[in-house]
């Protein structure tokens, strides 16, 4: 099994990028976080790979980390998930982004992603928790049951992951529901 590839990158044409090692080039299907990651064509990259074997082809997906790969293939042994979906979730959000929502048991953040409907990402969150990376990437404040509730509003608000989760760190512990949610507004507002 190939496990790693480092060589020339000599061609990007999303989702594929191709990668010239010894004179072989070798197409590698990778998600836009990986690509963008991806210093320009001529470029000495490695990516840690996962091979799939199919009857008509034999096809590589390639990722920036291992945790990226360990990811994607704990996604594709959720069924309903392809390779390409699976791609896509971690186009979509970030390795800890997508264990986060997993520890909170949040379907509408992977509902954001192409390809992810309610029953998806019901299974998804369903068959995932627990498991390789779901708690990787919460917040300090998974364990209060109110960080959910916050984050939800502010998601529901209009405010993006990013900006929801930079508000929701500067809170207290204990905080409840309603103060945090007017708490994370007067961050926000900063």
């Amino acid at each position: 099994m190939i496990g790693r590839i480092t060589g020339k990158l000599i061609e990007k044409l999303p989702p594929t990028v191709c990668v010239d090692v010894n004179g072989i080039g070798y197409d590698i299907d990778v998600p836009m976080s990986t690509l963008y990651a991806l210093p320009d064509t001529g470029a000495q990259v490695t990516l840690f790979i996962h091979l799939t074997v199919r009857e008509d082809a034999h096809i590589l997906y390639g990722f920036s980390t291992a945790n990226e790969r360990a990811t994607f293939r704990e996604l594709v042994k959720v069924s309903g998930i392809g390779a390409r979906t699976a791609l896509s979730v971690l186009s979509g959000m970030s390795v800890a982004d997508l264990a986060q929502a997993i520890t909170l048991q949040e379907p509408g953040r992977l509902m954001k992603v192409p390809g992810i409907g309610k029953k998806t990402a019901e299974r998804l969150l369903l068959e995932m928790r627990g498991k390789l990376g779901a708690d990787i990437g919460a917040t300090p404040h998974a364990h209060n049951s109110h960080a959910a509730d916050i984050l939800n509003a502010l998601l529901a608000l209009g405010y993006s992951d990013r900006e929801s989760q930079g508000a929701l760190k500067t809170l207290p512990e204990d905080i409840g529901v309603s103060e945090g949610i007017r708490a994370a507004l007067k961050a926000l507002a900063r």
